[in-house]
C-alpha cells in the first residue's frame, strides 16, 4: 500500500516504501537535481533528538565554487516567525508584557486604528495589520519598513474577525520585544534562545550578506545560468534570521522537549480562534496541522532565492529541516518527500476517514461558463474565478469541487484562504454567487460586466495623486482604453490598469477605485491589493505634462556619457568616483574611468559601462537600465559609498580603496 502523508500546508505526498533500501541513498535521490555546478539544498533529519541525516547538495557560492556544507548559513525567511513569537512568550512569562496588551502601549507612534490591536493579534495574524510586502513596492526607493508601517492609518479588517498573513504585524512584534526587554531583538534572541539551546550558528542580521564568510548566496534561474537573487537592505524588511540545518534540528527538538518551559511551548502551539469561535491551524509562528498521518508542527519560509521548511511529527519523534538557495524550488515539497522516507504508511482507517470527509464531485458539471470577475456586493472586493484542468478555481485560492450543477466546495479548508472557512459557494444565477460560511454567514458577489470608459471618463482621472501612507506621489496617465499608474520621478515603476467597472480599474488582483466629490470631479482614489487594503490617494492636480499623452522622460543615449555641467551642482566629477567598493567579504566592484567612460567590474566578472542619468546616479549597461548605482560623495566630492539597485534588491557598498 502507498504511504500517504500530509506535510505542512496541506501538501500531499505519495511514495512507495522501500524499506530494504538504505534511507540515506533514498534521500540523496530526492536531491539529485543539484550538482557541483549549481546552487542546491541542505537536508537534516533527527529521530527523538538524535541526528540521523545531515546532507548537502550543490554550491553555496557560484563565484567561489564553495559547496554547501554543515557550516552553510541560509536566510530562513518566515520560519523566523516562531523565534519572534517565542521571544514575546518569554517576555510574557517574565511578566514584562501581556498578550492582551494594546500594541500602542509599546508603539505609541502608531495611529489610533479605531480598534484595539493586541500583541496576540500580531502573533496570530489576526490584527489586520497591512503586510509590508504589499506596500514597499509602491513606496519610494529607500523607504524603510519601520517608517512605512508607522504611516499606515487603517487595517485590513477588524482585529480578531479574520486571519491574514502579515509580515508587517511580525515586524511590529520584533520592535515590541526590543522595547519591552531593553535590548535589541538580535541580542534578545541570542541571549534567551540561541545560546541557551546551543544554536551556535544562528543569528539575527540585517540581511544574508552580513552573516559572515559562511553565508550561502541566493540565486534565481536565468536562462541556462543563474543570477543572484536575495532580499537585501530595505527590501529585507526588518532583518533576517540565518541558520544552519543542524541548528534548525536543534530548535525543533528543543520545542519537542519543552526546553524553554511549559508555558512558552504550550502557548506557541495553541491554535488560534477567531472572534466567531472558528479554530485555525495557525498557532503562534507555527502551523499545527491534524492530518491522516498525525499532527504536523511546521512553518515554511521564502526570501527571494532562499526556501526553507522545518517541522516535526511529534507522534514519531521525527524532525526535518530543508533549506535551498535557489528559485524556483519548494523546500516544503522536498521536506515532505524526505519525511516520507522515515515515516510508516498511514493507517488505512485514518485514510478512509479523510476520504469520507472530502466532498464528492458531481459528474458531468460544465464549469467553463462560470469563470469571470466578481465583486463583493457590500465591500467591492474583487474575486476572480478561472478554470484550471477542468476545475473551477479562485485566483490565489484552492480548486473547487462541484457537488451539484450550481454548488461548489473545497476539498479541505486552509488557513490561507478565507480564514480556513469550510464554505459552500452557490451560483444563484449566472451573474450572482453566494458564499455561505461554516457559521452560516452569507456573502454575495455580482459578476463584473464588460466596461469601456469614454475618452472623457479617462481624461477626468488624468492627474497627480498623493498617498501619505506610502509617502509617494503617483501619476495617472490615460491610454487608449487603459490607465498607466506610475510613480512620479520613477517611471519604471508603472503598471497598466484595465477598466472593469465605472471608475474602477485593475491589474491582476490590484484594484483602483476613484472617488468623486459632490460635483462629480475626481477627488482621489483608493488602492487595494490582497495584502494591503484601503490605501487612500488624494488628487493634487494636473500632471506637469497633461493632455492625455504619456509624458516623456528624457534619458541619456547609451552611446554618450554626458559631461558634468557647471550648471548642475549635483553632477559629480567622474574621476572622483574611481575606486574599489566592497560587495561582500572577498568580493568588490572596481570602478574605472576609460576614455571618459565609467566602467564597473565585479570580482571574477566582466566590465560593464555606467551611463550617466542624473545627479550621482548611473545606469548599468545602458542609461535606461532598471539596474542602477548611486554614489554618495564625501566632503571633498569623492565617492565614499555606492548604492546598487538591481533585480529588486538594494545593497550599499563602502569604498575600500
Amino acid at each position: 500500500m502507498s504511504a500517504l502523508r500530509f506535510i505542512a500546508a496541506a501538501t500531499l505526498f505519495i511514495a512507495t516504501p522501500l524499506y530494504a533500501q538504505d534511507k540515506t541513498v533514498r534521500v540523496d535521490s530526492i536531491f539529485n537535481f543539484a550538482t557541483a555546478q549549481t546552487p542546491g539544498c541542505a537536508a537534516g533529519v533527527s529521530d527523538h533528538g538524535k541526528p540521523i541525516v545531515n546532507k548537502y547538495y550543490g554550491l553555496a557560492n557560484l563565484d567561489t565554487r564553495t559547496p554547501l556544507n554543515a557550516s552553510s548559513l541560509f536566510d530562513i525567511g518566515s520560519t523566523q516567525k516562531q523565534f519572534t513569537a517565542t521571544s514575546m512568550l518569554l517576555l510574557a512569562q517574565d511578566g514584562k508584557v501581556s498578550l492582551s496588551d494594546d500594541i500602542r502601549k509599546y508603539l505609541p507612534e502608531l495611529p489610533d486604528y479605531g480598534h484595539k490591536v493586541t500583541i496576540d493579534n500580531l502573533l496570530t495574524h489576526t490584527g489586520g495589520i497591512r503586510d509590508w510586502t504589499g506596500l514597499l513596492p509602491f513606496a519610494p526607493e529607500g523607504t524603510d519598513v519601520a517608517t512605512l508601517l508607522q504611516r499606515q492609518r487603517g487595517l485590513n479588517f477588524v482585529p480578531g474577525t479574520e486571519w491574514s498573513y502579515s509580515n508587517g504585524g511580525y515586524e511590529l512584534a520584533k520592535t515590541i520585544v526590543a522595547r519591552a526587554s531593553g535590548m535589541s531583538f538580535a541580542d534578545f534572541t541570542r541571549k534567551r534562545i540561541f545560546e541557551p539551546l546551543g544554536m551556535k550558528s544562528t543569528a539575527y542580521v540585517s540581511d544574508i550578506l552580513q552573516a559572515g564568510t559562511n553565508a550561502s548566496l541566493g540565486y534565481q534561474k536565468d536562462g541556462s545560468g543563474w543570477k543572484p537573487f536575495m532580499r537585501l537592505g530595505n527590501n529585507r524588511g526588518g532583518g533576517a534570521i540565518v541558520s544552519t540545518i543542524s541548528d534548525m534540528l536543534t530548535w525543533q527538538d528543543a520545542l519537542a522537549s519543552a526546553k524553554l518551559g511549559k508555558f512558552v511551548t504550550d502557548k506557541l502551539h495553541e491554535q488560534t480562534r477567531l472572534s466567531n469561535g472558528r479554530q485555525l491551524d495557525y498557532a503562534r509562528g507555527v502551523i499545527v496541522e491534524h492530518t491522516p498521518g498525525g499532527v504536523v508542527v511546521s512553518h515554511s519560509g521564502g526570501a527571494a532565492g532562499f526556501s526553507t521548511w522545518m517541522g516535526r511529527v511529534p507522534e514519531y519523534g521525527l524532525s526535518v529541516a530543508v533549506s535551498c538557495n535557489f528559485d524556483p524550488v519548494s523546500a516544503t515539497a522536498l521536506a515532505g518527500r524526505v519525511a516520507d522516507v522515515f515515516l510508516p504508511p498511514v493507517d488505512s482507517q485514518a485514510l478512509a476517514r479523510a476520504r469520507a470527509n472530502a466532498p464528492v464531485a458531481a459528474s458531468g458539471v460544465d464549469v467553463s461558463s462560470r469563470a469571470g470577475l466578481f465583486f463583493d456586493e457590500r465591500t467591492g472586493e474583487p474575486m476572480r474565478l478561472g478554470v484550471n484542468n477542468g476545475r473551477l478555481q479562485v485566483a490565489n485560492g484552492p480548486p473547487l469541487v462541484p457537488v451539484s450543477a450550481t454548488t461548489f466546495r473545497i476539498t479541505r479548508p486552509t488557513t490561507f484562504f478565507r480564514s480556513q472557512d469550510d464554505f459552500v459557494m452557490t451560483f444563484v444565477d449566472d451573474d450572482h454567487i453566494e458564499f455561505k460560511s461554516m457559521e452560516g454567514q452569507v456573502t454575495r458577489f455580482r459578476r463584473a460586466k464588460p466596461y469601456t470608459p469614454s475618452e472623457s471618463e479617462l481624461q477626468s482621472v488624468d492627474g497627480r495623486y498623493e498617498s501619505k501612507e506610502l509617502g509617494a506621489v503617483y501619476e495617472l496617465v490615460p491610454g487608449k482604453n487603459s490607465l498607466a499608474m506610475r510613480m512620479e520621478g520613477a517611471p519604471e515603476k508603472s503598471i497598466e490598469l484595465a477598466p472593469v467597472d465605472r471608475d474602477t480599474y485593475m491589474f491582476r488582483m490590484m484594484i483602483v477605485r476613484f472617488r468623486r466629490d459632490a460635483s462629480g470631479k475626481v477627488a482621489g482614489f483608493v488602492y487595494d491589493n490582497p495584502l494591503a487594503k484601503g490605501i487612500a490617494f488624494t488628487r493634487l492636480g494636473n500632471r506637469t505634462n497633461s493632455g492625455g499623452a504619456t509624458a516623456k522622460v528624457p534619458v541619456a543615449k547609451d552611446s554618450v556619457t554626458p559631461k558634468p555641467s557647471a550648471a548642475s551642482a549635483a553632477a559629480p566629477k567622474l574621476e572622483a568616483l574611481v575606486g574599489e567598493y566592497e560587495l561582500a567579504p572577498g568580493r568588490s566592484i572596481v570602478i574605472t574611468l576609460e576614455n571618459g567612460q565609467l566602467q564597473g567590474q565585479p570580482t571574477n566578472n566582466s566590465k560593464a559601462p555606467l551611463f550617466y542619468i542624473s545627479g550621482t546616479t548611473f545606469g548599468i549597461g545602458r542609461a535606461d537600465s532598471p539596474a542602477k548605482v548611486t554614489f554618495t560623495l564625501d566632503d571633498e566630492g569623492r565617492g565614499a559609498m555606492m548604492t546598487m539597485k538591481q533585480n529588486g534588491q538594494e545593497r550599499v557598498l563602502m569604498r575600500v580603496k
